[in-house]
């Protein structure tokens, strides 16, 4: 499977296209605009999460509410256009009066890109970086998640740290895990953890400052043998940090133990395997359902870190491109913690790499195709 998404920020909308979904899934457009709207809430958030309500619009692909096999297209429109229709024209003139930028923030997209692409206005740069285009790839994972969904396999995520607190009173229960990060304003299922990553937020928004965090992604129900080993490029833990760290203002991926394995014995870090009777299991999960790039079994678990924004209300220096003279940066309209968000678009990102991983395995045109090849697939590794 394959997407193509555009749109700019402020433009007239987002759109994505997809190819290589498998015929006849059934489809509800309310699981799509659902997570959409995840994607929009969450403690920390600015101002325009009150302006725009996205929701999806899907002009190819569906018909009768089922997948085709066909390119899927699906817009989201931006409502807040119709306040910069003039500054984000199509086509016409530039007005003349139209307020230009040339003072690249730190930590954004608009120094490197406004040099590669030559662009005098630093705006050019900053409406296709934005991190509004990731619900785009919430409408493709939200896609994907449904065609997961009929084969057993789950994904959430939640915040395990945000600036300096660690969320550490966690449920051991999934469903138990989950509907506490549901439950909370900042998407964390300990709660003494998520009133001190309030107030962080809050003393961020107090001094004009950001905050970031690290979230965790979990993956149940994956069979063994998604993935492979034989070459670098299929192996699936790389596809799942390449498409993590694709998101706006993600800095690390690990999976597993990740990067606490190298402190540790490899006695204490891999996991003894056994046998029930009817499937091969684990008594621990350093390997985060992933060994040689492909599933074991287990759950899948990615910790994912994200910077604060690089939007700052109290700005960094910076330097005036065009006078080279040093000014403060420029201030675009942000928010303070888009973490409990970028847990949602981790979701996304995951089930779209998962379900792009589970059709390469299994084939088929359509989805009755694909349960066959199932069925039987699993019927194969039980009598191993």
């Amino acid at each position: 499977m394959r997407y193509l998404s555009a749109g700019e920020s402020h433009g007239p909308g987002l759109s994505i296209i997809i190819d290589g979904f498998p015929s006849n899934l059934p489809v509800s457009k309310d699981v799509i605009d659902d997570q959409l709207r995840r994607r929009q809430m969450g403690y920390g958030r600015g101002f325009r999460q009150r302006i725009e309500t996205d929701t999806v619009e899907v002009t190819s692909g569906i018909r009768f509410g089922k997948t085709l096999g066909t390119p899927i297209t699906m817009n989201v429109a931006n409502r807040d256009f119709k306040n910069w229709t003039e500054r984000m024209s199509v086509f016409g003139d530039k007005p003349d009066d139209l307020k230009e930028i040339y003072r690249p923030r730190p930590g954004h997209a608009d120094l490197a890109g406004a040099i590669k692409y030559d662009h005098e206005d630093i705006r050019n740069v900053l409406e296709r970086a934005s991190a509004r285009n990731t619900a785009t790839i919430v409408a493709a994972g939200a896609l994907a998640r449904q065609l997961l969904g009929q084969f057993g396999i789950q994904v959430t995520a939640h915040v395990v740290e945000l600036c300096d607190v660690v969320a550490k009173d966690l449920p051991d229960d999934l469903d138990a895990l989950i509907e506490a990060a549901d439950a909370s304003e900042v998407r964390c299922a300990d709660k003494e953890a998520e009133a001190q990553m309030i107030a962080r937020i809050d003393e961020a928004k107090k001094n004009g400052d950001t905050v970031g965090g690290i979230f965790e992604v979990i993956v149940r129900g994956c069979p063994i043998g998604l993935g492979s080993y034989a070459m670098p490029d299929r192996k699936l833990d790389g596809r799942l940090a390449g498409a993590l760290m694709s998101v706006q203002a993600i800095k690390g991926v690990e999976i597993g133990l990740g990067f606490e394995a190298a402190r540790r014995f490899g006695s204490k870090v891999h996991d003894p395997i056994a046998h029930n009777g009817s499937r091969y299991l684990r008594s621990s999960n350093g390997a985060g359902g992933l060994e040689g790039g492909v599933t074991n079994g287990e759950d899948v678990v990615i910790r994912v870190a994200m910077k604060p924004i690089s939007t700052l209300y109290k700005p960094l220096p910076s330097v005036n491109m065009k006078t080279k003279e040093t000014e403060l940066a420029e201030i675009e309209r942000s928010d303070y913690c888009a973490l409990p968000a970028a847990s949602v678009v981790g979701e996304n990102v995951v089930a779209w790499v998962i379900a792009d991983a589970l059709t390469e395995k299994l084939g088929g045109d359509s989805l009755e195709q694909m349960k066959d090849n199932y069925d039987q697939y699993i019927k194969r590794v039980s009598r191993r």
